[in-house]
């Protein structure tokens, strides 16, 4: 049985990798899309990590003050 799960798996990754690098009519294959656009998505996830960690510092900065520890 472990046989014929490791052939179906290892026929899935085969197509797989053979639909990703096909060409299409115009000449590029789903690889070259994506590696196109990976530099303009990782500065997208360095931005939105960015804010991410602006808005946490200034919650844990509004949550450490004075004032909100005397309101609780």
């Amino acid at each position: 049985m472990g046989l014929i799960k490791s052939l179906a798996i290892g026929a899935a990754v085969a197509y797989g990798i053979n639909y990703i690098t096909k060409k299409g009519t115009d000449g590029r294959s789903v690889f070259d899309d994506i590696s196109d656009k990976a530099p303009q998505w990782m500065n997208k996830a360095k931005e939105f990590g960015e804010q991410a960690i602006n808005q946490v510092s200034q919650k844990v900065t509004t949550a450490s003050s004075p004032s909100a520890s005397q309101n609780l």
